[in-house]
């Protein structure tokens, strides 16, 4: 029986496979692949053939078993390309060592052996697809379930505040005015990071070629309203001379207001943060620096993640700066961090010039 010639020639298989695998050039091997997965893979196919041969009649798929050692392999972190082509290079170890030792393995052995395969790579794709299917609905609700959060406190926060002003108890100009119109601020600075985000998602992008000193002026106004309203200076170094940027206008000015937004937050009261343009070569870069103090060792890349947050109130979705970096790269651009040690941060926003 063909389950009796694999058994007998486990080593030999593993051997043969082994090989074929570290020839591959693409998807390449990892050596958890190569001392786990090709006598996986073979013990797997073993057990199919054993099974079937006590039933005396073809299994109509590899079911359960296949789909649990589906879900064992990408747990295990086995890309859909390693089983894939995995599963293909034990089949032809075994064709060729069977010829070679003139096994007396007939015709219908061969095509179950083929049928297998087949079966169980398509339970690994088909798996490896629900899996991922599952993550981003996962992924999906969780961050809809953030939001609405979010969105559901600053409203009873704006409504409170309402409240208490028309009662006619306190002033407008006092301090439930000032968190009445911080709360509208932060409501806005919300739906504009979802808005930016809902257009990298959709890969809505309009790329124009535009001057940015009329951007830079308009991102520049709403922005001076939220530094006074935390106590902070902005100084605004306007670009020299007629500077264009090809990208998407609305994307990058979310980015910048998303990194000033950032500088703002962190920035002690009385501090300042400055806003600057200028061209380098055939470069434009877009510099936010503030002074939060500057940065833990190692930790400027965590700035960019999402969910990443500093703020010891855990204020805030901690979203601003990864949608920044995506929406920078996604019309070509860049944007990187620079520590200046017990002073603060630059972020810098690096574009091609327009030519």
């Amino acid at each position: 029986m063909l389950s009796d010639f694999l058994s007998n020639n486990r080593e030999s298989l593993i051997v043969r496979a082994r090989a074929k695998v570290l020839q591959r050039r693409v998807p390449l091997p990892t050596d958890y692949e190569l001392q786990h997965g090709v006598p996986l893979f073979l013990n797997q196919l073993i057990e199919t053939l054993q099974m079937e041969g006590k039933l005396e009649r073809p299994l109509p798929e590899m079911g359960p078993d296949a789909v649990h050692h589906a879900k064992d392999l990408f747990k295990q972190g086995f890309t859909v390309g390693q089983v894939v082509h995995d599963y293909g290079d034990l089949c032809q170890a075994v064709t060729e060592l069977a010829e070679e030792l003139k096994a007396k393995i007939t015709t219908d052995e061969f095509h179950t052996l083929n049928r297998c395969l087949d079966d169980v790579t398509a339970e690994a794709v088909t798996e490896y697809g629900r899996q991922r299917e599952l993550e981003a609905s996962n992924a999906e609700t969780e961050r809809l379930g953030t939001f609405a959060h979010e969105l559901r406190n600053l409203i009873q926060a704006a409504v409170l505040s309402f409240q208490m002003l028309r009662r006619g108890t306190v002033g407008v100009s006092g301090s439930t005015g000032n968190a009445h119109e911080r709360t509208l601020r932060q409501l806005c600075d919300l739906i504009d990071r979802t808005l930016a985000e809902v257009r990298l998602e959709s890969k809505i992008q309009q790329d124009v070629r535009f001057p940015l000193s009329p951007l830079i002026d308009e991102v520049a106004f709403p922005a001076n309203l939220e530094a006074r309203n935390r106590g902070v200076e902005l100084v605004v170094v306007p670009p020299e001379g007629p500077l264009e940027v090809e990208a998407d206008r609305h994307l990058l000015a979310s980015a910048i207001s998303n990194i000033l937004q950032n500088a703002f937050k962190f920035t002690h009261r009385d501090g300042r943060v400055s806003l600057r343009t200028l061209a380098h070569g055939d470069r434009i870069l877009i510099e936010v620096e503030d002074e939060c103090g500057g940065l833990p060792p190692g930790k400027a890349d965590e700035l960019f993640r999402p969910f990443s947050q500093r703020a010891t109130d855990r204020s805030g979705l901690g979203l601003g700066l990864a949608i920044s970096r995506r929406a920078v790269e996604q019309s070509g651009g860049s944007v990187r961090v620079r520590d200046l040690p017990g002073k603060g941060c630059v972020f810098t926003i690096d574009f091609p010039l327009a030519q």
